[in-house]
């Protein structure tokens, strides 16, 4: 090969390099784990009960995923609803950290508020030195949830972000859907100015991703990369299933991994 060759092959490499973007899914199961690192993905986040927007997956689950080719960092979240916590609630939730080091998890994914428009600072600062010290001697990933969604405005979450030491922040800019928090998803990047990660999440697929990273300059991507599925009526019947079940498609994550390439 040529000098001249050669220079122009890692000019290429380099050009792809800056193209791919990290694509962590969300998964509720072994299967959804498993369809997930075959098509591609980078990292997982495990929780159960997607449809409401995850809860803090179950210790065997944890442990049987613990071994993943890839990272994988657990959803610390005891309910559905709001993101203030009672003492109590708080105490889940430190356990649940401890039990995700315990399991060999690779991180947390955390949040909470502590009144209207506002995170509970003194609490998260507490959860993010206790998980160092659980996961101690390795370092463990620390996002921060879209809880940050919350907020009047969410750009305003990343110095506190930056402050309390987290890696990246989970967030849709404030919107239902990533596409329409674009604007603001545009301004936290740009205010994070590579201190911390910015991570879409909401809504993203397949034909919208490109644009939506051309847009706004994410580098990371969050999806459950879901389709529905056919659910046995006796199943479906009892209450054991809902009819209209999505699992985690290899094929939709492989989508999303090409179009981010």
């Amino acid at each position: 090969m040529s000098r001249l060759a050669g220079i122009n092959m890692r000019a290429s490499m380099r050009q792809i390099s800056d193209k791919i973007r990290c694509l962590e899914i969300c998964v509720e199961d072994e299967a959804g784990a498993r369809a997930a690192v075959q098509g591609g993905a980078e990292r997982l986040e495990l929780c159960c009960a997607l449809d409401c927007g995850g809860l803090t997956p179950s210790f065997g689950l944890m442990r049987a995923l613990a071994g993943t080719a890839i990272p994988v960092v657990a959803l610390i979240r005891p309910r559905s609803g709001d993101f203030r916590y009672t003492v109590s609630e708080k105490a889940m939730i430190a356990d649940d950290i401890k039990a995700a080091a315990a399991c060999g998890m690779a991180g947390v994914v955390l949040g909470a508020m502590s009144g209207p428009q506002q995170l509970d600072l003194d609490f998260l600062a507490e959860m993010v030195a206790l998980t160092h010290a659980a996961f101690a001697p390795r370092s463990p990933l620390l996002t921060l949830h879209r809880v940050v969604d919350m907020l009047e405005k969410p750009e305003d979450a990343v110095p506190l972000a930056v402050s309390l030491g987290f890696q990246r922040i989970l967030t849709s800019g404030g919107h239902s859907g990533a596409v329409e928090g674009r604007d603001t998803l545009r301004r936290m990047v740009n205010r994070a100015s590579g201190r911390v990660a910015i991570m879409v999440g909401g809504g993203i697929r397949p034909d919208n991703v490109s644009a939506l990273v051309s847009d706004t300059g994410v580098h990371e991507i969050h999806a459950s990369a879901r389709e529905p599925v056919e659910v046995d009526h006796r199943l479906r019947n009892l209450g054991f299933v809902t009819s209209d079940r999505r699992v985690t498609s290899e094929k939709t994550v492989l989508a999303l991994r090409q179009a981010l390439s």
